[in-house]
C-alpha cells in the first residue's frame, strides 16, 4: 500500500497534498476480503431483525473501514498486519511530553483527512433503523463520529470521540477543530510528509519531523488530550453501567464490525449471554464470541445492512 501526502503552510493557510495512489480507491484499501453475499444468510439476518423489538447494536472498527479508516486487527489490511507499530499507550501519553508532541504532530497531519471522512451505507442504515423505531440503542467502540454524522442519536461512544479535546488538569473541553487552528498558529512554517495511515486519525512521521513541532497547552497550562480512551486506560465506570442497563433492557444484540477482542466491548456480550439474549454477529473474520452467537455473517457491513428491512 503506497499512501503518501504532504502537509504544508501556503499563503497563510495549510494545504494537504494527497498522492493519487493514496486517494484513488481508498475506500476499499482497509476492508479485508470477504465471500460473496449468501442469500440464505441475508434471510437469516432479516428474520433476526424482524423478531427484534428492542435491538441493541454494538459497532466496531469494521463498520468504518469502508469509509476509509484502517483498523487494527483485520487480516492483511489492519495496522498490526501492515506494520510493527503499536498504538499510543495511555500511561506513556500522561508521563512524557515528547510522546505527546509526537502524538499531536501525527494527529495534526492526519486530522484534515480524518475529519472529512463520511458515513458509509452501514452507518446510514443503522441511523434509519433508529428513526423507524427498530434500533433501541447503539453502542460504538469507534471514535470517528461517523454515527453522529449519519444522524444517530440513541448512541453511546464507548471510547469517546476524536472530535473533542480535553485538558488533563482542569477538564475543559474544546472542539478538535479549534485545536487545529492553534496548531497552525504555533507552527506557521512547519511541514511534514506522511507515509501511511494509522487508525484513529494519525499518520506515520519521522522523529526528525516531529522534533520541531510545537504543542499548545490549555489556558490553565495543562496538557491537552483527545477525549478518547487510549490503550491501557479504562472506560468511565458510569458509562459502563449505563450500557449494561441498555443491554439488559434490550431483547437482542447485533454486533457489527468488531472482533470483540477488547474486553471493554466483550463484557457486554457476556451480559447479553447472562440475559439469554439472541446474539448475531456481522464481521469479516472470526470474533471472540462466535460460539455465543446464533448467527454469524462474514460480509461487508455496507453491503449487507442496507438490504435488511427494519420494519
Amino acid at each position: 500500500m503506497n499512501c503518501r501526502w504532504t502537509l504544508r503552510a501556503a499563503k497563510g493557510r495549510w494545504m494537504v497534498n494527497i498522492s493519487q495512489q493514496c486517494s484513488h480507491g481508498s475506500i476499499g484499501l482497509f476492508v479485508p476480503p470477504s465471500p460473496p453475499l449468501d442469500p440464505e444468510k441475508i434471510r437469516e439476518l432479516q428474520r433476526f431483525i424482524t423478531l427484534s423489538k428492542r435491538l441493541l447494536v454494538m459497532t466496531g472498527a469494521g463498520i468504518s473501514t469502508e469509509s476509509g479508516i484502517p483498523d487494527y486487527r483485520s487480516e492483511k489490511v489492519g495496522l498490526y498486519a501492515r506494520t510493527d507499530r503499536k498504538p499510543i499507550q495511555h500511561g506513556d501519553f500522561l508521563r512524557s511530553a515528547p510522546v505527546r508532541q509526537r502524538y499531536w504532530a501525527r494527529n495534526f497531519v492526519g486530522w484534515p483527512r480524518f475529519s472529512s471522512l463520511q458515513p458509509n451505507p452501514a452507518h446510514w442504515a443503522l441511523s434509519n433503523w433508529e428513526r423507524l423505531g427498530k434500533l433501541y440503542w447503539l453502542v460504538t467502540q469507534n471514535v470517528d463520529a461517523l454515527h453522529t454524522k449519519a444522524g444517530s442519536q440513541r448512541l453511546t461512544e464507548l471510547h469517546g470521540c476524536m472530535h473533542r479535546v480535553l485538558c488533563l488538569n482542569c477538564g475543559e473541553q474544546i472542539p478538535r477543530g479549534v485545536l487545529q487552528e492553534r496548531f497552525e498558529a504555533l507552527n506557521p512554517t512547519w511541514s511534514a510528509e506522511a507515509h501511511g495511515l494509522a487508525p484513529d486519525g494519525d499518520v506515520f512521521l519521522t522523529e526528525e519531523q516531529v522534533r520541531s513541532f510545537r504543542v499548545p497547552s490549555c489556558r490553565c497550562g495543562g496538557p491537552l488530550k483527545p477525549d478518547v480512551v487510549f490503550f491501557g486506560d479504562t472506560v468511565n465506570p458510569d458509562k459502563v453501567d449505563f450500557v449494561h442497563r441498555r443491554v439488559k433492557e434490550a431483547d437482542s444484540l447485533l454486533v457489527v464490525g468488531s472482533s470483540l477482542q477488547v474486553y471493554s466491548g466483550y463484557r457486554f456480550i457476556l451480559t447479553a449471554r447472562e440475559k439469554k439474549l439472541p446474539i448475531a454477529i456481522l464481521n469479516i473474520g472470526p470474533t471472540r464470541s462466535d460460539d455465543l452467537a446464533c448467527l454469524k455473517l462474514d460480509s461487508r457491513c455496507g453491503e449487507l445492512l442496507p438490504l435488511i428491512d427494519p420494519c
